[in-house]
């Protein structure tokens, strides 16, 4: 007998087809709704660098070349022009004070040291004639006083005796006014004569002065015409060694022009050039440290030179110490200059990162190590081996510090 079959409501087809159609709309829903959508690249980990970031001391400091000097060079320069004569050192040589060091030859200077010798003995014997001279009147005005007071002398006895006979009616008025006349009038003439001498001596001392300033004067410029021949020779003025001469025989120098350098062999300074970017943050006293022969040297800033040339200026720095042993002049050094004082800070390496990023952003990996991720950053200070993080990473965490140059504007880096 036949029965009736009952269609099922869930067959095992439609089951399937409806769980897998679930499962489609699932994974469509989820790739549209939490897929990540940043652009990705895979990229080899031996290919990278990577650096973990850290706390700890920072020093912020630039690297700078010095070159050894000596601490204090004496430049030689040509007091007077001439003609390179003759050459008795050669550079190099070490030298005492007041060796000779050339001779310079000049025809018009020793022209005008024999026409001023020439005057200056024409106006020694004006001054001798006249010495004579004035001497020959003051003895012809003492010749005539002592003439006039013989003749007042007699006069007066004369005058005196005819006064007496006047009173006796002996001679007569006229005999005795004429003696008298003559006496006072001699008497006059020694008061003219006096006066004559007084002014005579006044007029001589000062003539006789101003004539012996006149052969003062002209015996000091003879003396400093005679100086300048001295100085056609170069001596060292100081003892040391003579690094350079720039004179060869026959060759003319003029006044001013340099001839040489001597060095004092008491010690060396650095000097430094530095980027005119921090001309504000050098000061007097700033230290700085560099390595030679496996050991460590300090030097201190103790001259600055305003000046900028070329986009630098430069520092004079001196040893905190003795000098190291075999340092040679124009030895070229690599100095550690620091710019603020040792405090605590987030480093993070330096690396090729910095010029695609500018120190904005770097790649920072994710715990497991499996990609890195773009992340914005901010940099502060920096030293040739580390920069400070002001903002943006963590001690602990690890981050790319290789050149990004090849990642382009890839977000996220997949590590395989």
């Amino acid at each position: 007998m036949d029965r009736p079959i009952e269609k099922k409501k869930w067959p095992p087809k439609k089951i399937a087809a409806l769980s897998l159609m679930g499962i489609v709309l699932a994974v469509a829903l989820h790739s549209l709704f939490f897929r990540d959508s940043r652009s990705r690249l895979n990229v080899n980990p031996e290919r990278i660098t990577i650096a973990t970031i850290e706390r700890g001391a920072f020093q912020e400091f630039i690297p700078v070349p010095g070159n050894v000097r000596p601490i204090r060079p004496l430049y030689l320069d040509a007091i007077e022009g001439g003609r390179v004569e003759n050459l008795d050192l050669e550079a190099g040589t070490l030298v005492h004070e007041w060796d000779k060091i050339l001779r310079l030859g000049n025809t018009n200077l020793l022209l005008n040291i024999m026409v001023q010798e020439a005057q200056f003995f024409e106006q020694t014997n004006n001054l001798r004639n006249t010495r004579l001279a004035m001497e020959q009147h003051r003895l012809t005005l003492r010749r005539e006083i002592v003439e006039l007071d013989y003749q007042i002398l007699r006069q007066k006895r004369t005058y005196e005796r005819n006064a007496a006979l006047a009173k006796k009616n002996l001679i007569s008025q006229q005999e005795y006014e004429q003696a008298k006349d003559e006496y006072e009038y001699l008497l006059k003439r020694k008061k003219l004569a006096l006066e004559t001498q007084k002014q005579d001596a006044t007029f001589r001392k000062l003539q006789i002065e101003q004539l012996d300033a006149s052969v003062q004067r002209m015996q000091t410029n003879l003396g400093m015409v005679k100086q300048k021949l001295e100085n056609l020779v170069l001596r060292a003025p100081i003892s040391g060694q003579l690094t350079s001469l720039h004179a060869e025989i026959g060759e003319s120098k003029s006044p001013g022009e340099r001839l040489g350098k001597i060095d004092v062999l008491e010690g060396f300074k650095v000097r430094a050039g530095i980027d005119e970017h921090y001309i504000a943050r050098i000061e007097t006293g700033r230290t700085g440290a560099f390595d030679l022969a496996g050991t460590s040297y300090t030097l201190l800033v103790r001259k600055i030179y305003p000046e900028v040339r070329e986009g630098r200026f430069e520092v004079d720095m001196e040893f905190d110490g003795a000098s190291p042993q075999g340092i040679r002049r124009g030895q070229t050094l690599h100095i550690r200059l620091e710019l603020g004082d040792l405090s605590e800070a987030v480093l993070l390496p330096r690396g090729g990162f910095y010029q695609k990023t500018g120190g904005q952003w770097v790649y920072v990996l994710e715990p497991s190590g499996a990609y890195a991720t773009k992340r914005a950053i901010r940099l502060g200070r920096q030293n040739p081996q580390v920069f400070e993080v002001l903002e943006g990473l963590e001690p602990g965490e690890r981050v790319i510090t290789s050149t990004y140059d090849g990642f382009g504007e890839i977000d996220k880096l997949i590590l395989k």
